[in-house]
């Protein structure tokens, strides 16, 4: 028997709607793998396994009377912790200070719930999901970061420990976690996945993300956490996408070899008959990343004003200074920086409508070595200031056997394209290397 810690969200999900495999058998596959590594990886921050196995129980007892709850009946899940989960303290990676008891789950939380999930525990999370680094080790070479600030959530599904999780993404915290550790991560429209319940950075910059090994599985969790329209497909009707390539946003910070590899990519997609071609971005992208950096100063400072009175001397160093920053910008810098999101965000949609899909790299380089940083996310700055839906999709192994991706990204309510896209590249590229542990 194929072991149950291998198989798809959409395997198993199948599997317990048949009655092939039962919710608890997938739930003790995933509490038994994270015995396995979980000392090595260091991905949790709690594992509540006897309230998922009694959650399990209660799907198998529905699962024999033939009532299916949705499409994720008994599939495992674990949550980032900075979102809300009866039952389970919220840290969101901080001292004590920060810890609540929530009186409801989070909504993306309650969509699952509805669906059938099953809730394994919560992974970790960089401070107040910013960029002092966690425990938590890179499953491909545990001497390397997993990526932030969704670190637990990444690690976790690519050392096969649950088959799905959520994290978030500010500005690169899922795409490129999920790059560094060689699985899928999603980040929707900006609001079309509900943050109501997740403990915010930045209000107007945060997205909820979804962790998965398989763009179909993505595109599933999507259609629970968004609604069905919002992951439907075949809208190529089976032709090669047209990608563009922004080279400006990465030939001065992008590595040498993965320069290379984005090429290689490319080429391969154009031989397999995509269109492929160089694009532009307009030029109010030259100051984007200044403007998208006052707002998520001042964002994470609204949230943190009065908590950050008492207990600054708390906070890690990263925060703190954000923080701090945050608590002096003008409300003037702060409007200004908002129409300069709101221009780029206008000025994008003809370049969208011109290509399926961008096509670039996640992340400058593979997985750094060390937790003094979790990465630049400078590459998936851009799609999240603007709120655009971006998908990361693991595309090969640097010379040191760590991962290598693509993002992909479209334009504002293009999920349905952009995963259509995905499906078409991921078939391309048939990434199928696992970590060593």
């Amino acid at each position: 028997m194929i072991p149950l810690d291998t198989l798809t969200i959409s395997e198993l999900a199948r599997g317990i709607r048949s009655g092939a495999v039962s919710a608890v058998a997938a739930v003790e596959a995933c509490l038994t793998r994270i015995d396995q590594v979980e000392a090595a990886v260091l991905a949790w921050v709690h594992v509540d396994r006897t309230g998922a196995l009694d959650a399990a129980r209660v799907m198998d007892a529905e699962a024999v009377r033939g009532v299916f709850r949705g499409p994720l009946h008994g599939v495992p899940v674990g949550l980032k912790d900075i979102f809300d989960v009866v039952g389970l303290v919220t840290t969101s990676g901080a001292q004590a200070f920060a810890h609540r008891r929530p009186p409801a789950d989070a909504d993306a939380v309650a969509r699952l719930r509805a669906a059938g999930a099953v809730i394994i525990g919560k992974t970790t999370t960089t401070e107040f999901a910013y960029a002092d680094s966690t425990v938590t080790r890179n499953p491909w070479n545990l001497d390397h970061t997993p990526g932030g600030s969704s670190s637990g959530s990444a690690a976790a599904v690519a050392a096969r420990m649950i088959p799905l999780a959520l994290g978030s993404q500010t500005i690169g915290s899922t795409l490129r976690p999920a790059a560094y550790c060689g699985i899928v991560g999603l980040k929707a429209t900006h609001g079309l996945i509900s943050a109501e319940g997740v403990t915010p950075l930045a209000w107007s910059l945060d997205h909820v993300g979804i962790f998965t090994r398989s763009v179909d599985d993505a595109a599933l969790v999507l259609s629970v956490l968004a609604g069905p329209a919002a992951a439907g497909g075949a809208l190529m009707e089976g032709r090669p996408p047209r990608l563009g390539i922004p080279r400006a946003l990465f030939a001065d910070k992008a590595s040498p070899d993965v320069k290379a590899h984005l090429d290689a990519v490319a080429a391969m997609f154009s031989r397999s008959g995509a269109a492929v071609e160089d694009v532009s971005l307009p030029p109010i992208a030259s100051v984007l990343h200044d403007a998208g950096q006052v707002v998520l100063r001042a964002d994470a400072a609204a949230y943190h004003a009065a908590q950050f009175a008492a207990h600054a001397q708390d906070y890690r160093p990263k925060i703190r200074a954000l923080v701090e920053d945050g608590l002096k910008t003008p409300a003037v810098d702060y409007v200004n920086a908002q129409r300069i999101l709101a221009q780029f965000k206008r000025e994008m949609q003809p370049v969208f409508g011109l290509f399926d899909a961008l096509l670039m790299p996640v992340a400058p380089a593979p997985a750094p070595r060390g937790f003094e940083t979790t990465g630049d996310p400078a590459l998936c700055a851009p799609w999240s200031y603007g709120g655009f839906p971006s998908i990361s999709l693991p595309s090969g192994l640097a010379q040191d056997r760590l991962p290598m991706a693509i993002q992909l990204t479209a334009g504002a309510g293009a999920e349905s394209r952009l995963l259509d896209v995905a499906r078409w590249c991921e078939g391309r590229l048939a990434f199928g290397a696992a970590p060593p542990l």
